[in-house]
């Protein structure tokens, strides 16, 4: 709610002029972009400082823009909730006109993106940059019970600030944690909040009284090997209890009660356990946002079909995709949209401007920083192509670090606001052939 009336405040102060612009906005645009995330307003500023003023516009329905890989950090008590966002017109490029809806439809066939108002945008190039959906209905009482009955998410702005709060408030019992079965954004954070309410257990003297468990619909707790193997041993030396093949399906809040159904192949499977508790934290399963799941644009998961090298669209020549949204096969991560926007806006650039050039291709880079503690931290760098690591520094960074939580809880926030969302950080490639000469690890 602070945020939201924060933003309002700052649209108009600073920028009624562009919102009372914005009915009588243009209707067709050189590039339109859908999605004000990170990944959109990497591509938005570089494409609309290079064809001008009002050629680029970004249809994004929020106000408020959050940097969302601060979330585990305030569920954790470690940051304040203030430091993750910004009004969207502060973040926006000026050089792009800001379309301050929802998309409801797209028809690649027309070259048109109709708004939630019903009216239509017209585009030569388009950039689908949406996001992907957290879908709280989707587990049986969860929507009623979260936010209260001990039950909080770090994967919204609403309930985060309720993980901290929750925490501070157990004495004994069970705390669970739980991962879904469908594709998720920053595929670590399920358990990342894990080791920080062992950590604050422990600094409360209550650990030996409450039971910290992760439940992963998962085969394992990890995708990489590398990385599974270093937050497998992390676990067993924290008496975090780890579940695999449970899916969280129905929560009782009235009776803090968590229902999670068995997969995988074993003799139980298909079977539902009940296990009651005093703090849980979900992590909801997730979806393709309906407008591309019903287009033309999606493929048979609902998710923007575009060749995994060049992001460009494997039917539609003149779409693209990144981020969250699209069908590239690695981790949802803010880092793996940077490493993309980097690519991406090489290939549309030479095709708008008509150069017979190589394409760039991406290598599926993308990061997934496993916070353990305060000032201790796993960063997990790989191609989710390959599963082969692409670490930055010299050091094994497998093992927890103290180097690597200061890189991500103080340098990369900085670097977000300052330069990714301005379209000028293309990830840490360039740097590693300082930092990590040799290619070790």
């Amino acid at each position: 709610m602070f945020a939201a009336k924060l933003a309002a405040r700052s649209a108009f102060r600073h920028n009624w002029v562009r919102f009372s612009s914005t009915s009588a906005a243009p209707s067709s645009y050189k590039l339109v972009v859908i999605g004000g995330g990170a990944g959109g307003l990497a591509v938005s500023a570089t494409l609309a400082e290079k064809l001008g003023k009002s050629e680029v516009a970004v249809i994004e329905p929020s106000a408020v823009h959050y940097q969302q890989p601060l979330f585990t950090f305030v569920g954790g008590g470690l940051k304040d909730f203030k430091e993750t966002y910004r009004p969207t017109s502060e973040v926006i490029s000026p050089d792009a006109q800001w379309i301050n809806q929802a998309a409801a439809e797209v028809d690649p066939e027309a070259n048109t993106v109709t708004l939630a108002d019903g009216s239509k945008v017209s585009y030569e190039y388009l950039v689908v940059a949406a996001g992907i959906e957290l879908n709280f209905a989707g587990i049986k009482g969860l929507e009623a019970a979260i936010g209260k009955n001990g039950v909080a998410s770090n994967y919204s702005p609403r309930y985060v600030e309720n993980t901290h709060e929750f925490l501070e408030g157990v004495k004994e019992g069970n705390a669970l944690f739980t991962m879904p079965a469908t594709p998720i954004k920053c595929a670590g954070a399920p358990q990342k909040i894990a080791y920080l309410a062992d950590e604050l257990f422990r600094q409360k003297g209550i650990r030996d009284k409450v039971n910290v468990n992760y439940y992963t619909a998962l085969g394992k707790i990890f995708a990489i090997d590398k990385y599974a193997n270093a937050m497998s041993s992390i676990a067993k030396s924290r008496d975090v209890s780890v579940n695999l093949f449970h899916d969280l399906v129905e929560v009782d809040g009235a009776a803090k009660k968590a229902t999670f159904k068995i997969l995988g192949t074993g003799p139980t499977a298909g079977e539902t356990v009940t296990v009651p508790y005093e703090f849980l934290h979900v992590t909801p399963p997730m979806k393709p946002l309906d407008f591309i799941r019903n287009s033309k644009l999606a493929n048979a998961a609902g998710y923007v079909d575009v060749n995994q090298g060049t992001l460009q669209h494997t039917k539609y020549s003149n779409v693209y995709a990144i981020g969250d949204c699209s069908s590239l096969p690695t981790s949802k991560t803010a880092a793996a949209a940077a490493a993309q926007s980097h690519v991406l806006k090489h290939n549309l650039l030479n095709q708008i401007e008509g150069k017979d050039t190589p394409a760039m291709e991406y290598n599926g880079y993308t990061s997934c920083p496993l916070v353990t503690g305060k000032h201790k931290l796993v960063l997990a760098e790989f191609s989710g192509y390959t599963g082969a690591p692409l670490e930055t520094f010299f050091f094994n960074q497998a093992n927890e670090h103290a180097l690597s939580y200061w890189v991500t809880a103080d340098v990369l926030p900085s670097i977000y606001w300052s330069s990714m969302l301005k379209g000028t950080w293309k990830g840490p490639s360039a740097i590693r052939k300082l930092t990590n000469p040799t290619g070790a690890n």
